[in-house]
């Protein structure tokens, strides 16, 4: 079996990607993460996992390496990304307030020694209870979720803040599809389990 690469520095990757039992390292791609003009949501997520896991090709022949990138989506097609800070995650959670955000997760697996790479994008749908801003603020300061798209940990307390989900694999919504990617690492001969 060739060696796995995580293309991410996501803690949240590596604990999903640890669940699979394959032994596999892990870096952080140098790439732009900027959106291009026009791009529709689907096709960012597509080309930035895609664009990860092709930063780290050159220094890593003979690799499966997975690159992964996710958007939250708002019913009105709003892109929401990581918040970074409060205001823009109290923001994100009031936009989101009894409405519901599809999060669009691109997925890539790059053989770097044939070349092939599958790409794909999963996408997993929340349905959000109505949220006071009283609610959004207490959930934000106790559990910080600046660095997560949509502004909450869905593995955490963010899941008090749900209706109800929708969608094919809920590992996903955390940022790497696990079962999408063992349908792509079965492709490339890699036994699971």
């Amino acid at each position: 079996m060739p060696e796995l690469l995580l293309a991410s520095s996501s803690p949240y990757r590596r604990e999903l990607l640890e669940r699979l039992q394959l032994p596999f390292t892990w870096q952080s791609p140098s790439i732009d993460e900027s959106r291009q003009d026009s791009e529709a949501a689907i096709d960012l997520v597509k080309r930035l996992a895609e664009e990860k896991a092709r930063a780290l090709a050159t220094s890593h022949p003979d690799h499966l390496i997975i690159g992964s990138d996710q958007v939250a989506v708002l019913s009105d097609g709003q892109i929401l990304g990581k918040p970074h800070d409060l205001p823009r995650a109290q923001q994100q959670l009031r936009a989101a307030s009894g409405s519901s955000v599809t999060f669009l997760t691109g997925l890539a697996l790059l053989n770097t020694s044939s070349g092939s790479c599958q790409v794909d994008c999963i996408p997993f749908t929340v349905h959000f209870r109505p949220l006071s801003n009283e609610r959004i603020l207490r959930y934000l300061q106790r559990e910080k979720p600046f660095d997560c798209a949509g502004s909450f940990k869905s593995e955490g307390l963010g899941i008090s803040l749900f209706r109800s989900t929708e969608g094919e694999d809920a590992t996903s919504l955390i940022g790497l599809p696990l079962i999408r990617l063992v349908d792509m690492l079965l492709n490339e001969g890699v036994e699971i389990p």
